[in-house]
């Protein structure tokens, strides 16, 4: 048991800072290197992940976690295997340390231009998922970064477990150990000392549930990058393909239901909404999910419960979903923009123009065309994978991809220029 969290914190951060200057400098075959071996270590270490992720689980069962919580922590096969083909995507990439854009030159001769370069330490703070040990190590690694990695106690020995393979893959790649750390205690009191560790933590990710992320947005004293709540819409329009309405908004809400980019709320424009509701009602009912909707819904589908004003404004994270019936598409866009999270929100219509409208006025970090709202992850968007959603409009928006991990300095290129 490690008895002085302080202590133990700040030799984190010290070597963290140490590990950040030489992934700073580390080539991008040697990054490479660690990730693919790190992605075999898991494969080979597939039945050690399991064995440690079933203390977990039996201990969040004893502790009363519930099915959510309990879907969100479990490792299987599948998952196992995602979070190594997740590593092998990331050496993939192309790396953006280093990449130098915008160069022009300037009247006084000199070329001014921007330089990509890792933002340093990065603290990340999660919960349940072991898979963001994975992830989290592997975005980092490839930007050139270090990270202290504190995941939840219920998964203390599955993110140790991923720590033993990373560590593997920084040590055979001639990488620093310590550019990344997960933190071997589950002591609330470690999360205190990481954000505030201002000496040694550049930014702060929350990945969680929304009273840890509110936590850290409150006492934080270092930057953070983070969204609180998933509410996200699919607007069914009037000039909507019923086929493709029913297909997006039944995907968006089913095909998983404890996860940040699932559907909350239904918004239908009520010139199509006696075709597509009954079907859809049938749809819900069928896979479970129990429907509350506003009164004009209600006519509609009167075997289902009213909704109330804090429907509009639930992440359920549960089979449970709310409908609301809308004269137009600016009604919906006004609902979105006053009651969303600025996560993700589609819309399903055959109108071009409505359909740039909604892109350009929904304001949120994810706007989608005849799409599921499920697609709004990192891995779907071509990143590899993802360090979390941000819903902030400073620094990174949207999945936090390996471009969100970095941030941009100014160069000059002068050849014996002086300013007159």
């Amino acid at each position: 048991m490690i008895e002085d969290i302080k202590t133990y914190m700040q030799t984190v951060g010290q070597r963290a800072r140490a590990a950040a200057v030489h992934m700073s400098r580390a080539e991008t075959a040697v990054k490479n290197q660690a990730l693919m071996i790190i992605a075999d270590a898991i494969d080979a270490s597939a039945d050690a992940l399991k064995a440690a992720n079933a203390k977990d689980l039996d201990a969040g069962r004893a502790n009363g976690l519930d099915d959510a919580m309990l879907d969100r922590l479990a490792l299987d096969d599948a998952r196992i295997a995602g979070m190594s083909e997740g590593l092998r995507q990331i050496a993939s990439l192309p790396d953006p340390v280093g990449e130098i854009s915008d160069m022009a030159y300037r009247p006084s001769g000199i070329q001014v231009g921007k330089m990509r370069v890792p933002l340093g330490v990065i603290g990340i703070i999660y919960e349940s998922r072991p898979n963001v040990t994975a992830d989290a190590a592997g975005l980092c690694l490839k930007s050139g970064n270090a990270t202290i990695l504190r995941g939840g106690s219920e998964a203390i020995h599955s993110n140790q477990a991923v720590a033993a393979c990373i560590r593997q893959g920084l040590v055979e790649a001639g990488l620093p150990a310590e550019a990344v750390q997960v933190i071997e205690t589950t002591d609330r009191a470690a999360v205190g000392e990481m954000i505030t560790a201002r000496d040694y933590v550049d930014v702060i990710i929350p990945r969680g549930g929304k009273s840890l992320i509110e936590r850290i947005s409150n006492e934080a004293r270092v930057p953070v990058i983070k969204h609180l709540d998933g509410i996200c819409h699919v607007y069914i329009d009037d000039r909507a393909d019923t086929e493709k309405a029913l297909k997006i908004a039944i995907n968006s809400k089913t095909h998983r239901y404890g996860v940040c980019n699932a559907m909350e709320t239904l918004l239908v424009n009520q010139a199509v909404a006696a075709t597509v509701l009954p079907a859809l009602a049938d749809e819900y009912s069928a896979k479970g999910v129990e429907l509350r909707g506003c009164v004009k819904t209600r006519e509609l589908l009167s075997q289902i419960n009213a909704a109330t004003d804090d429907d509009w404004d639930t992440e359920y994270l549960a089979p449970v979903l709310a409908i609301k019936l809308v004269d137009s598409m600016d009604d919906a866009i006004a609902h979105i923009n006053a009651h969303g999270s600025h996560h993700t929100d589609s819309i399903v219509t055959e109108d071009y123009t409505r359909a740039r409208r909604f892109l350009r006025e929904v304001d949120s970090s994810s706007v989608m065309i005849n799409a599921s709202t499920r697609f709004a992850d990192g891995f779907e968007y071509g990143l590899g994978a993802e360090i979390g959603i941000s819903t902030d409009k400073i620094h990174a928006r949207g999945p936090v991809g390996l471009e969100g991990l970095t941030s941009l300095k100014y160069i000059v290129l002068g050849d014996g220029h002086i300013r007159v």
